[in-house]
């Protein structure tokens, strides 16, 4: 495998050691037809445009009330639809999977829910109950993208809890946790043993109708990891604000207690760490070693983060210390910390820890290989990539050509329920689109050379 890699990486220049780095300058784009970059290119250039991303809901209710709904509706899926969501069926997920497998590259599919604080239709418990179902059949689904022609290493799926419970109850509970001299009313070990005999849990920080909230997300949440590992799906609980994710490791902690297990051949459970937050390395210390002394399997997807704009606003309004990194060049320091920090664990505690490296920046991914190398972690083994479907191609096929194990995140669904999260999403990420210029670029170039003819890789 290290031989094969050698064979792909880049000729140009070699590095400490015999390593030499892969090229990001859009090579492995040959691999793609015309029209995927003409549509990649497009999209990626209407993100960069400021207003379209902060206007982007009222834009799209704009063009439904001019052209209509069969027509806008043609418009989204042949552009933004068609660059980021795998699909809405099972079948047209299947096609995209197969399409990604085809290029080395494997899925990892997320659910788009999105609550509504002042919606009681998108808050209450039958909505909730409603994602637990979609949870479970993206958890099949997940299982059978593996019995597909080529399809190869891990099964990985999104989870995001605050589809499960409450924003509000997670608030609630971050407010508790964060208290000093918290009791051990919320330690994750209670919490696990409240999933796994299915007992009522009564917190005292919540009122009645709290709790009952409480049992109920402890027991969907129950319900899709047990799902999971039987279809041996592993799960990767999503970050959010700063305001839940107390509460949020929290429940990874519990759960990791139940299903990290040696015995359970974990993690079934990965936390997400956030690079833009100044507390994440030590935080990643901490639990890394914790899970180190129990003898817990331990996984990571460590981001840079997609909150910034909105962390730095809710600190400004409520007189709070700004819990981000100051810039941007601070932020990368954090991630190639954290990273570093991660990789040393993984050449330690080899299969009982996994990482991966969730990033579309090419230093950070530069590292993550080179250092790879030195620690003798093996191309496939407990160390993936992940980057966004539809955005930095040049790294994902980069990779997947080498041998490296990359995972796309994939939303699937309708118009309906895929286009608002698709839109809010992009309004967290404005840095990651705008930052794509490079990307846009390499599409640019290769489209030159065959529209003139020049260096044609494959036919128009």
């Amino acid at each position: 495998m290290l031989r094969t890699c050698r064979a792909l990486c880049s000729q140009a220049g070699s590095s400490p050691g015999g390593w030499q780095p892969l090229n990001f300058d859009g090579g492995a784009f040959h691999l793609k037809g015309t029209g995927e970059l003409t549509r990649a290119l497009l999209v990626l250039r209407l993100c960069a445009w400021p207003p379209l991303v902060t206007h982007g809901l009222a834009l799209q209710a704009w063009s439904q009330r001019l052209l209509g709904s069969r027509l806008s509706g043609a418009l989204l899926r042949a552009s933004v639809y068609g660059q980021f969501v795998a699909g809405e069926t099972a079948e047209e997920v299947r096609g995209c999977v197969q399409q990604l497998q085809t290029l080395g590259l494997r899925p990892l599919l997320a659910v788009p829910t999105e609550e509504e604080p002042d919606s009681a239709v998108k808050t209450g418990e039958a909505w909730y109950e409603g994602n637990l179902r979609a949870m479970l059949r993206c958890v099949d689904l997940s299982r059978g993208l593996l019995e597909t022609p080529g399809a190869t290493g891990d099964i990985l799926m999104q989870l995001k809890i605050t589809a499960l419970a409450s924003t509000q109850l997670c608030k609630e509970l971050t407010s508790w946790v964060r208290s000093p001299g918290d009791s051990l009313e919320l330690s994750p070990k209670r919490l696990a043993e409240a999933m796994d005999s299915g007992r009522d849990l009564q917190v005292s920080c919540l009122n009645t109708e709290q709790n009952r909230h409480l049992q109920a997300s402890l027991s969907r949440l129950h319900r899709v990891v047990q799902h999971a590992r039987a279809q041996h799906v592993r799960l990767l609980v999503d970050a959010e604000y700063t305001s839940l994710n107390a509460t949020l490791s929290l429940l990874v902690a519990a759960l990791a207690v139940r299903w990290n297990s040696p015995r359970e051949g974990g993690p079934w459970v990965w936390n997400t760490y956030q690079a833009y937050l100044k507390d994440t390395y030590e935080r990643l210390r901490r639990d890394a070693e914790a899970a180190d002394r129990a003898g817990l399997a331990f996984g990571v997807k460590l981001v840079r983060g997609a909150y910034l704009e909105k962390e730095r606003e809710v600190a400004r309004l409520q007189g709070t210390e700004d819990p981000t990194q100051p810039d941007y060049e601070a932020t990368n320091q954090s991630y190639s910390h954290c990273l570093e920090l991660m990789l040393n664990h993984v050449a330690h505690r080899g299969p009982m820890c996994h990482l991966m490296v969730a990033s579309h920046n090419e230093e950070s991914v530069r590292q993550a290989t080179k250092r790879m190398w030195e620690l003798g972690i093996p191309l496939d083994g407990p160390v993936c990539f992940g980057q966004l479907l539809g955005m930095c191609d040049h790294v994902s096929l980069a990779l997947g050509q080498a041998g490296y194990a990359v995972y796309k995140s994939i939303p699937y669904g309708s118009l309906e329920e895929v286009i608002p999260y698709l839109i809010r999403r992009a309004q967290e990420n404005r840095s990651v689109l705008r930052g794509a210029r490079r990307e846009r670029e390499l599409l640019s170039q290769e489209l030159r050379r065959r529209l003139l003819g020049q260096g044609l890789r494959i036919p128009l």
